[in-house]
């Protein structure tokens, strides 16, 4: 079984295991510098898996800045029929690429759970 994690940055979602590249939204810092990310909302080691409410604690995803650059261009159109209104726009996001380097955590055991039966008296 690989371990894995799950990160919030940028207001998205992305799953990582060590070894990966990813691009996610600019963060600061030049290319060789070590980011670490701690909103890890799910984290899974060794075949256990920590679920946060809503973050894991004491977890975190250490990566390496990789490059900076620029997302491919997106085109915003605008158009309402008859009335002759047009817009057109271009945008294109700054985004970092990380090489993710480890996952560091301290994954509790699994939780026992109560049986659901009631007791009999």
């Amino acid at each position: 079984m690989t371990d894995y994690a799950i990160v919030r940055t940028g207001g998205k979602q992305y799953r990582v295991r060590p070894g990966d590249t990813l691009e996610v939204e600019k963060l600061d810092g030049a290319v060789g510098d070590t980011v670490t990310m701690d909103e890890v909302l799910l984290a899974s080691l060794d075949g256990e898996v920590a679920v946060g409410t809503p973050t894991v604690p004491n977890a975190s995803i250490v990566a390496e800045i990789s490059g900076q650059g620029k997302g491919e261009k997106l085109i915003i159109f605008k158009f309402k029929a008859k009335t002759r209104y047009r817009r057109k726009r271009g945008h294109r996001q700054q985004l970092t690429t990380l090489l993710v380097k480890s996952i560091e955590t301290a994954v509790p055991p699994a939780r026992r759970t109560r049986s659901r039966k009631k007791a009999e008296a």
